[in-house]
């Protein structure tokens, strides 16, 4: 099927990766390397990360809840310094992608996050609020966890921005950071590419699309 519409991940795809951002606290703690994420990829349909990004519990259950993960993991880390970490900094070259795909192709953002900070981008300063605030304008919908009350890697999720964008999910390509986001995408249908850096993720556009991005 022809490609339609272009379907973006917000952390770790527009934004620096807050995985980053947890592996220096984990450095700066003592903790193992990517002891959060192990946190949050423990049974995580049903975990605290998993209730907080479908706003199905409040910032302070959230912290309490994760607190009582961690620990049962050996070591004790507080929910709300892990969300003091989500957002990232924008990525200037990917904003200037976005904004070309705009021009002939619908585009979406599809986010797992979190009623915390300011915006979709979960910004704890202004600079970096105004900044995300800025790329969300450009898109033509923008679908989230928090305010849908479903998450990735929900197929539900999916189906739902190929609605609000008028696209049968074959005709989509999606981006994301996570494998585990990815797969229900390629089984509805979509092409997909796992963002492992911003040059890496633009020459797999570039290429889907036959579009030059220089």
């Amino acid at each position: 099927m022809t490609i339609r519409a272009v379907l973006w991940d917000f952390g770790g795809v527009i934004t620096t990766s807050p995985f980053e951002a947890f592996n220096r606290y984990e450095a700066t703690k003592g903790l193992p390397r990517d002891f959060i994420r192990s946190i949050n990829a423990t049974n995580p349909d049903t975990n605290a990360w998993a209730q907080f990004e479908s706003s199905k519990i409040t910032l302070d259950q959230f912290d309490g809840l994760f607190l009582a993960e961690a620990s049962a993991a050996g070591f004790a880390v507080p929910g709300k310094e892990v969300v003091a970490l989500l957002a990232g900094e924008v990525r200037p070259r990917m904003v200037q992608v976005l904004k070309r795909c705009k021009q002939d192709y619908k585009i979406a953002c599809l986010t797992n996050n979190v009623r915390s900070g300011t915006g979709p981008g979960m910004s704890r300063s202004p600079e970096n609020a105004a900044q995300v605030k800025a790329v969300m304008t450009l898109f033509d919908h923008v679908l989230e966890s928090s305010k849908e009350g479903m998450r990735k890697p929900q197929p539900e999720f999916y189906l739902l921005a190929c609605q609000r964008m008028g696209v049968e999910a074959g005709e989509v390509v999606y981006l994301d950071d996570l494998g585990i986001n990815l797969k229900p995408a390629r089984e509805l249908g979509m092409q997909t590419i796992k963002v492992l850096n911003e040059t890496q993720a633009i020459a797999d556009l570039s290429a889907i699309l036959k579009v030059d991005f220089e």
